[in-house]
């Protein structure tokens, strides 16, 4: 099949390798010229694994290729999938304005019937939204080609993207006709022939619903673990032995039970916030979510709160921070817990001290003033303390030793769990590690 990708970010360029993987023509459509060079040249403009090379060889089978023009992006194709970004309004609500005018678009644009494909997050009803764009268009013009709305909402992960799109747990496709069923269901065909996994036809609002109720849930069992984690600190017990516990129980399940700095990138608090103003909008409290905000809130304040407590004065003190992408895996900065972790210590009056594999290059002009290090070893060095944001597993290999030559005071703040703090402890060094009691060597 011919299809189109308009948008090609984080969302957009996985859709595009991975519909070429499994065999159909794509084309990429985005209107920054230059990221389009940088996509014809074999440049993905941000990390992730794999993607470059699936990319890659796309391009060089003759599946994919990318334009800046709509026209061309368009002409001939059977399905459309919109990957334009939804933004936070600053009441919460996302901003659909992409959203439509890639819709307008299309019906300007496209010579025969199309499926619109919804695949941005989007709140239940957009499909109408988008349907009756597509009318509006088609009436100015005096011609409606047919064209159909259809939500297939992604549940990728940055970090596995690539895996999670060409090997998904689930399928969901939301349509209200037969003839738009068909059409997916052919599209699918090839990824479903290698991949057995469930396929879940249903109609447009309650597709676009499971997209947000997932995320929402998710984020909604990070923040409770958090809100637990509080608990084992103040009680002296372990939320490391209470999460494995709970999640020997197939009803809970481990996943997502780690207590941490909490949720971020570009998906959970957006989608949160969202889900809460959609609820409003149809006249339902989601009193949950908004206390599920609140703990992640609290959460991406415990760090500074431990070193006020190691350190007493943070004001002139040299803090290395290891890890500012959201999490391992991926350089996206987008609503990293890190980066409030950072400007907190800044307004503390810290000297800070950075450190990520993939990520320097998203914060050098946040941070002007932080000493931006290559290795982690280099934003140890002197430290007063170190604070773990994200959980890569270079960390991991420093062991206690190292960590008590390179650091100034043996102050470790742990908010990942990258290290046991037994053995930490064991080797002299204080140690704060979410959910569980201060240690000191």
């Amino acid at each position: 099949m011919k299809i189109s990708v308009i948008g090609v970010g984080h969302v957009g360029l996985v859709t595009v390798a991975c519909m070429a993987d499994i065999g159909h023509d794509v084309i990429g459509m985005d209107g920054d010229t230059a990221k389009v060079e940088s996509l014809r040249s074999g440049s993905v403009p941000f990390y992730e694994p794999g993607l470059q090379e699936l990319t890659r060889a796309g391009v060089t089978a003759g599946r994919i290729r990318f334009t800046d023009s709509f026209s061309d992006a368009v002409d001939g194709t059977e399905v459309v999938f919109i990957c334009v970004g939804t933004p936070r309004r600053a009441d919460g609500s996302p901003d659909l304005s992409y959203v439509q005018a890639v819709a307008s678009s299309v019906a300007k644009h496209a010579t025969g019937p199309v499926v619109v494909v919804e695949k941005s997050t989007v709140p239940v009803r957009t499909g109408e939204r988008i349907a009756q764009a597509l009318r509006l268009e088609a009436q100015a013009r005096r011609r409606d080609l047919g064209h159909e709305v259809v939500s297939n909402p992604e549940f990728l992960k940055e970090g596995t993207a690539v895996e999670d799109t060409l090997r998904p747990d689930r399928v969901v496709v939301g349509a209200d006709s037969p003839g738009a069923h068909d059409v997916m269901r052919r599209l699918y065909q090839p990824l479903l022939d290698r991949h057995d996994c469930p396929y879940v036809a249903t109609d447009v609002r309650t597709a676009e619903l499971i997209k947000h109720a997932s995320n929402a849930f998710l984020a909604t069992k990070i923040s409770f673990i958090n809100a637990v984690a509080r608990i084992c600190e103040l009680a002296g017990a372990d939320v490391h032995t209470v999460a494995d516990a709970m999640g020997h129980d197939t009803r809970i399940g481990r996943q997502f039970l780690n207590a941490g700095l909490g949720y971020g990138g570009s998906c959970f608090p957006k989608d949160v916030e969202a889900f809460v103003h959609i609820a409003a909008e149809l006249g339902y409290d989601f009193g949950m979510l908004r206390e599920t905000e609140r703990i992640n809130r609290e959460a991406k304040g415990w760090p500074v709160r431990q070193l006020r407590r190691l350190l007493w004065n943070i004001s002139g003190k040299q803090i290395a921070v290891l890890g500012v992408a959201f999490k391992p895996g991926t350089d996206d900065i987008r609503d990293a817990p890190a980066l409030e972790v950072i400007d907190a210590l800044l307004v503390e009056g810290a000297q800070v001290r950075l450190h990520d594999p993939v990520a320097l290059d998203h914060v050098r002009d946040r941070y002007p003033d932080a000493v931006l290090c290559d290795k982690a070893e280099d934003a140890l060095r002197g430290a007063h303390a170190v604070v773990t944001c994200t959980e890569w597993d270079e960390y991991r290999a420093i062991d206690a030793d190292r960590l008590t030559d390179l650091l100034e005071y043996p102050v470790v703040v742990d908010a990942r769990s990258v290290w046991d703090p037994d053995i930490l402890t064991a080797a002299g060094l204080q140690v704060a590690t979410v959910g569980r009691p201060p240690r000191h060597g």
